[in-house]
């Protein structure tokens, strides 16, 4: 593959930060891709940039690219990035890290534009010889956490899975279903103003069981499923949770007798991050009460790095997992956090983040590693982009 030109620059994203983005030009054309950015963070991801910032990063990353310009690489496959991988860390040995974000994007770039070389598209490229699988919508419809200002839910998330044929059909139901919680939510709250969060979730002062009543009232219509993203470490202080939109302080037990009531009491199919970030061993609990019940998922948990993702699985912490394939940098990795998590039985969600990009190479890896859900969000242009590729890719070969 001939690289006419590779640079990167800063953007910004949904939330109007600074981000990085690769341009990459070929003799098959010009090639884009972008980083995505976390606010709640798991504190065992890979950082995003150098120590120094963004500014930094983009400096080593550009002075790193001039190698490639006018000249012929061989990345004409996945397993190729073994090869970036390893300049990339003598690199690094020598002038500092580059961060998680400018290695996932570089390594994305080259991809999109190696399909193009093979006259394939992206997924494609990753799937190989695999047999294709359309992953279903995992979809933030009311909002609270990190992602939300002001008085709002406790836990970040509260989302709609449908279970359909088809992609399309099952986001037309989540789509449909999150435009009837608005209408549910001006109900419960009187002088409600519509308003929406970083996730373009809708941003309301309810509380966290008033937000399920709210969901799955309308999810039970449909026959969708319903889930929970707790981040439970956003409101944990060491010791004990503490809850904040009614004022309430829940120790560890208290707090996992709580779970699993709203478990039972919802029927909830999805729960992420309902424990700290540290605490395994009532993850693991929670799987043994609840096993065939519920998808106990990790996110800070496991912050998409294998050796994290071995510890809960071996004392059987989580039955899914999150993939942000930007927590960790190497798509080499992500391939072999992927393999684990089938052999171990553990399926597969591939996640946005609130900070995001007009960039839909998300849908494509979904889709290229065989992935059980995609988390992208309901509505909001950065979100929408995401949904629409996946549409794209099912019609594309003929399961649309």
């Amino acid at each position: 593959m001939f690289i006419k030109e590779i640079r990167g620059e800063i953007i910004l994203d949904s939330r109007k930060e600074r981000t990085i983005q690769i341009k990459v030009k070929t003799l098959k054309g010009i090639f884009i891709s972008s980083a995505p950015s976390g606010k709640s963070k798991g504190k065992h991801e890979s950082k995003d940039y150098n120590e120094h910032g963004i500014e930094f990063s983009l400096r080593l990353l550009n002075e790193f690219l001039l190698r490639f310009n006018n000249k012929n690489i061989h990345i004409n496959q996945f397993e190729d990035l073994n090869k970036l991988e390893e300049e990339i860390k003598k690199y690094e040995a020598d002038f500092g890290k580059l961060g998680a974000n400018v290695t996932y994007v570089l390594e994305v770039v080259l991809l999109k534009a190696a399909a193009s070389e093979n006259d394939k598209e992206l997924w494609d490229l990753i799937l190989g010889e695999k047999k294709i699988k359309i992953p279903m919508p995992v979809g933030n419809c009311i909002g609270g956490g990190m992602h939300t200002q002001g008085k709002k839910p406790d836990f970040q998330e509260f989302l709609l899975i449908p279970q359909e044929k088809t992609f399309s059909r099952a986001f037309t139901k989540m789509f449909r279903a999150y435009e009837q919680v608005k209408y549910e939510i001006k109900k419960q709250e009187k002088k409600w103003i519509v308003s929406k969060n970083d996730e373009s979730a809708w941003h309301t002062s309810l509380s966290n069981e008033q937000c399920l009543e709210i969901i799955k009232k309308i999810a039970d219509k449909d026959n969708i499923r319903i889930g929970i993203d707790m981040a439970a470490s956003t409101f944990f202080n060491g010791k004990d949770y503490l809850y904040k939109n009614k004022e309430m302080i829940r120790d560890r037990e208290s707090h996992l007798e709580y779970i699993n009531m709203l478990i039972d009491k919802f029927k909830l199919f999805y729960l992420e991050d309902p424990m700290n970030q540290e605490d395994f061993l009532n993850f693991s609990r929670l799987v043994s009460f609840k096993n065939s019940q519920v998808l106990i998922v990790g996110d800070d948990l496991t912050a998409t790095h294998l050796e994290r993702i071995k510890k809960a699985a071996g004392i059987k912490a989580i039955t899914g997992i999150i993939i942000k394939p930007n927590q960790n940098g190497s798509l080499i990795q992500v391939k072999q956090i992927v393999e684990y998590c089938k052999s171990n039985h553990l399926k597969i969600i591939f996640s946005h983040r609130s900070g995001e990009t007009r960039d839909n190479a998300l849908a494509d890896l979904a889709v290229g590693f065989q992935a059980d859900f995609i988390k992208t969000g309901i509505y909001g242009r950065e979100r929408l982009i995401k949904l629409k590729r996946i549409i794209e890719i099912e019609k594309s070969v003929g399961l649309g």
